[in-house]
């Protein structure tokens, strides 16, 4: 005998037991308790053993729905599957898909990340995976996740004119899938081949070296560097202090105190006075030289009139003596690019507090154009930090994240 919708619909509990199991053929039947809950079942028989499967709860699960999972049962049964084991190990990978969901694993790096950058930074991150990415990849177990996808998420987000932003997303994207990795979720970051994928940011105007793997090789290049001590040391404090040429080679011993590890100037070009923290490594550079031209006012001076800094020409031509292209590969203004890029992609510094170090004319919400001391202290922590990493660079070290790095110092 089958069930009819109105049966179902109008099933209710009897006390003394009677109607409260309707059948609707093939072993499924309609369970209704003293709740007036009623429940879609199916008893069948499996190696010997007797098993009842659930199906719902009704009215979710429609008469018409119920029947067709009895006939999928059935099927497995006919092909010797176990229907109960089936289901089993159905909501086991569906569990584990959810664990391994790009989603859930992102916040698994956000949150260990949560321990290292200010809360700002973090909550802007998870803003934009939600608005940008989540949406799209957000439930995709991360290891089925390839680089089309993440390329179609990015361009999505240029085409909004947001380029910037689809760059940061990108080197986030990949941030997630490498502790993906270390974690065990999957074994590649799809990410990682996307690096030109969308246009630069912004069009530089001096050729800059940004990939830490050939600024590690240039910065051993300079260790056979033969030309005059003083450009040698200009040499080594170009790419860690980032400051523009004419500043550098300009430099004078007055403006410095290597004790509080300072260096002050006024930047021509905006005729603002500007800070520049020290890094150990930069102090000792500096006070190395400071033994040859320290009795000089210039702190390079030029090599035939020591009352005159060195030529403006120094630092490119002891890149080309070098080997390297001024016009397609490196110049001493390309420094500034070079760290801008590389301390926001990889060391994961604020831009603001970047470009405050690089002196920029980026007015803040007092409508200040530029403040020499404003982000001081995480400016003396950026400069450490940037030298740390260009020492590890040098060695040919493994690049880690700037928390990391770190914790193992």
């Amino acid at each position: 005998m089958r069930l009819t919708d109105k049966q179902v619909r109008n099933a209710r509990y009897s006390p003394d037991g009677t109607g409260n199991r309707l059948s609707d053929g093939g072993r499924m039947y309609l369970q209704i308790d003293k709740s007036g809950s009623k429940y879609w079942r199916m008893n069948y028989r499996f190696a010997g053993k007797d098993k009842t499967l659930a199906f719902g709860v009704y009215p979710d699960v429609s008469l018409a729905a119920a029947r067709k999972k009895r006939d999928d049962v059935r099927e497995k049964l006919a092909a010797g599957i176990d229907p109960g084991e089936a289901k089993r190990l159905k909501k086991r990978a569906v569990r584990l898909a959810a664990a391994n969901s790009f989603e859930v694993v992102a916040h698994g790096w956000m949150n260990e990340r949560k321990t290292y950058v200010e809360i700002g930074q973090y909550e802007k991150t998870l803003a934009r995976f939600k608005s940008d990415v989540f949406p799209w990849l957000g439930r995709r177990p991360i290891a089925q996740i390839d680089a089309p996808e993440i390329l179609t998420v990015l361009k999505r987000i240029d085409g909004r004119g947001a380029r910037f932003t689809a760059h940061r997303v990108r080197s986030e994207i990949s941030r997630i899938f490498r502790y993906a990795i270390k974690e065990g979720y999957c074994k590649a970051d799809p990410a990682r081949d996307l690096l030109d994928a969308i246009p630069p940011a912004q069009t530089t105007h001096f050729a800059a070296i940004t990939e830490p793997v050939k600024v590690g090789e240039m910065l051993r290049a300079f260790d056979g560097f033969s030309g005059t001590f003083p450009v040698l040391c200009a040499l080594k404090l170009a790419p860690m202090l980032f400051v523009r040429p004419g500043e550098l080679r300009q430099a004078k011993w007055s403006q410095f105190d290597l004790d509080k590890r300072e260096w002050r100037y006024l930047v021509t070009k905006t005729k603002t006075e500007h800070l520049v923290p020290l890094a150990t490594q930069a102090v000792t550079i500096l006070r190395e030289l400071q033994a040859l031209t320290g009795n000089h006012s210039y702190v390079f001076p030029g090599a035939r009139d020591r009352h005159r800094p060195m030529s403006e020409a120094a630092i490119n031509a002891a890149l080309r003596r070098l080997g390297y292209d001024t016009r397609t590969e490196i110049t001493g203004h390309g420094f500034r690019a070079m760290a801008r890029t590389i301390l926001h992609e990889e060391l994961e510094q604020k831009p603001e507090v970047i470009e405050h170090q690089l002196a920029h004319t980026v007015p803040d919400n007092l409508g200040a154009a530029y403040n020499r001391t404003k982000f001081i202290k995480e400016r003396r922590a950026m400069m450490q930090k940037w030298a740390d990493y260009l020492d590890r660079l040098k060695v040919g070290a493994q690049v880690v994240s700037i928390g990391t790095a770190s914790a193992e110092r």
